[in-house]
């Protein structure tokens, strides 16, 4: 999740990085994170006010007390600021539970320094360590060694999308049998 204060301090900031996501969505509803953080400030502005306000009346009532005079009015002052700061501080806990919501859609940020291209042919290499190995047999690739023991590209792309497969066959006893010795 994203922190909150750099959505305040650098907001179009962090839209820009946003739209350079390979598919860009409308992550962050922009308009509805403007009118709750514009009534979080407000509220919680209010809060401060009250409870500024119910300890000055507070001390006036400690006063009076002391004076011996009546304080009853002063006391349903304080009673009914109290009523009003409970009002503030559940609705404050509403703004900030649907702010949390709100921010748990939104992905993290891209590195600034990362190319932004159309696929994985615009990646730039940074650095390779060490030679690749060189074989004295043809080597074949993982997609074909992957479908010849079991690995089905086809069925995975049609029920989850590209990058997926589905395991048949030995290869998904295999899956399940490192799975339950892991558990």
């Amino acid at each position: 999740m994203l922190d909150i204060n750099l959505l305040r301090k650098d907001l179009e900031g962090v839209i820009t990085r946003l739209s350079t996501r390979k598919n860009p969505q409308p992550f962050l509803d922009i308009d509805r994170f403007i009118a709750l953080e514009a009534e979080r400030k407000t509220l919680q502005t209010r809060t401060e006010e009250l409870q500024a306000q119910r300890n000055q009346h507070s001390k006036h009532i400690g006063q009076r007390k002391a004076k011996g005079e009546d304080a009853a009015d002063v006391m349903e002052q304080v009673a009914a600021i109290k009523v009003e700061l409970d009002n503030s501080a559940a609705r404050l806990e509403a703004i900030q539970d649907e702010l949390h919501d709100l921010l748990m859609g939104v992905p993290n940020l891209p590195y600034p320094q990362v190319p932004v291209g159309a696929d994985e042919t615009g990646n730039v290499e940074v650095r390779r360590w060490g030679q690749p190995r060189a074989f004295d047999f043809a080597v074949r690739d993982h997609v074909d060694v992957g479908a010849a023991l079991g690995l089905d590209f086809e069925t995975g792309a049609k029920l989850s999308g590209a990058r997926f497969t589905v395991l048949r066959g030995p290869l998904a006893r295999l899956h399940r049998a490192l799975a339950q010795f892991m558990l």
